[in-house]
């Protein structure tokens, strides 16, 4: 059985290069195969393998006290979904390039998942302001499901965001706005800089549709969640779409 990761962190990496040579060596102890980025703000990862290399990887992660308290999520399948290890130094851990989006100096308020649940299934937040689920991935992402009546936006990428929504803003004045992705990583980008915006009616979903998944199940959700490997995407119990034998 193959242990799947994904994990990000925002946190201030002084050299990059470094940084990626240390996760390039760690993962290749173990033989993890999937993708590292890293950037001056933090570290994105994707990776999978065996359950002892997985945990030895994370080991030595948090052993560094930058990452100490990094989140991950972690999923099954049969096979391996990365054809290889592959690690990137980026301007960014994911793109957005826009100024007052950087989680270094905090990210933006959040809900928990549970309480997300609670709020879907009464149709309002707990001080009774309309519920409104903001989806800030992209249309293929959309395509294989997202939670039942949520805001979508017809963009291919994430930089689209911010001009796609601008014709929505006004009529979302008067909502609490949940913002959510995959793992939670572009909302803490994009709630930042929507806030930093005038849109303080904004919350992100913490840990995004996997996280959600993984604590409450699928309630509220249509279909299934896109995942970026050969997987393709997760249902709710966190089952591939997709999950035949590698060599």
């Amino acid at each position: 059985m193959i242990v799947n990761l994904a994990a990000y962190h925002f946190t201030r990496v002084e050299h990059p290069e470094t940084m990626a040579n240390a996760l390039r060596d760690w993962a290749e102890a173990g033989a993890l195969r999937g993708t590292v980025l890293v950037a001056g703000e933090g570290i994105n990862l994707f990776l999978a393998g065996g359950a002892a290399a997985v945990d030895g990887f994370l080991e030595r992660l948090r052993g560094d006290p930058r990452f100490a308290a990094i989140t991950v999520k972690l999923s099954h399948s049969r096979a391996q979904p990365f054809a290889r290890l592959k690690v990137k130094i980026k301007p960014e851990i994911i793109s957005f390039r826009r100024d007052d989006a950087s989680p270094l100096a905090g990210r933006a308020p959040a809900v928990a998942p549970r309480d997300l649940a609670r709020w879907i299934a009464q149709g309002h937040d707990d001080s009774g302001r309309r519920l409104v689920l903001l989806d800030t991935r992209n249309r293929e992402e959309v395509g294989h499901g997202t939670f039942a009546g949520a805001l979508t936006l017809p963009i291919d990428n994430f930089t689209d965001l911010p001009g796609a929504l601008a014709p929505h803003r006004e009529s979302l004045a008067d909502a609490t706005v949940v913002s959510f992705c995959t793992g939670g990583i572009r909302c803490e980008k994009a709630a930042l800089w929507l806030r930093a915006d005038g849109m303080d009616n904004l919350l992100q979903l913490d840990g995004g549709i996997l996280g959600y998944f993984e604590q409450v199940g699928g309630e509220g959700y249509d279909g299934r969640c896109f995942v970026f490997d050969e997987r393709v995407a997760l249902d709710p119990a966190l089952q591939p779409l997709v999950d035949g034998e590698r060599a």
